[in-house]
């Protein structure tokens, strides 16, 4: 329970530590929650795109949506990618890209990650039909941060617990949590409209392979940018699929 609180203060903006004191200890445990985070951060994304969109235009819905998940998450995952963007597009050794990630400053490779990411983000939920957008938005978001955690789980952290922007550096988890945690995960998916969309985990689960593999021949391992940048990255390319998925069964049906 500890850990689960600590992962709830970690990803999300809520004032827990307000109610209750967890240790420290309890934050270096928290990579096996995280999946069970995005129950709150995707139905709060899907229930307030839901929402909006029955007295607003889908465009005005799913930019409060955006907004809504920003606020709760405090950007921590944006912030990951646009130092991923800045890392990777800028340095040219693991040690120039540790470097640029770890400057608190945005660059240019930073700013157009993050123009592109809220375009491509806003494009796919306003392509949907809002009546089938509350599970997949909770799917996505569950299932993306599964992926990362197993993927960052494979890898050592490259930078020393005190230069950690958290300073915690996770612990390794057991097989048999992710397996017991990627099953409750599951739960969104059976109330897609469609079993096909489950096809979409495919495509994700190659990116998160993909972005393991970039990750080790870059710098050797992982930092916490890396895992904000995978989450997202991830998560878009389970939205891509669902579209495509979603597209060929209009022209089917």
């Amino acid at each position: 329970m500890c850990s689960l609180l600590a992962a709830l203060m970690m990803f999300t903006r809520l004032p827990l530590w307000r109610l209750v004191n967890v240790d420290k200890r309890y934050f270096a445990d928290v990579i096996k929650f995280w999946p069970l985070v995005g129950f709150l951060t995707g139905a709060t994304t899907g229930g307030v795109l839901w929402l909006t969109a029955q007295v607003l235009p889908l465009g005005v819905a799913c930019v409060l949506a955006i907004i809504a998940r920003i606020l709760l998450t405090g950007a921590l995952h944006e912030d990951g990618l646009a130092d991923f963007f800045d890392g990777f597009g800028g340095g040219t050794s693991k040690e120039k890209i540790l470097a640029i990630m770890k400057d608190s400053h945005i660059g240019c490779y930073g700013t157009i990650g993050l123009v592109l990411y809220f375009g491509l983000y806003y494009s796919l939920l306003s392509s949907f039909d809002p009546a089938m957008i509350f599970p997949i938005v909770i799917a996505a978001d569950c299932f993306s941060k599964l992926c990362a955690a197993v993927m960052i789980n494979t890898l050592p952290y490259v930078r020393k617990e005190e230069e950690s922007k958290t300073k915690v550096i996770y612990s390794k988890v057991q097989v048999l949590i992710f397996v017991l945690v990627g099953a409750v995960t599951m739960i969104p998916f059976f109330f897609l409209k469609d079993a096909s969309f489950c096809w979409a985990m495919v495509p994700a689960i190659l990116t998160a392979i993909a972005l393991r593999f970039f990750f080790k021949a870059k710098i050797g391992g992982y930092t916490g940018d890396c895992c904000g940048a995978s989450v997202l990255i991830i998560e878009q390319v389970f939205y891509l699929s669902v579209l495509v998925i979603w597209c060929r069964y209009q022209f089917l049906f």
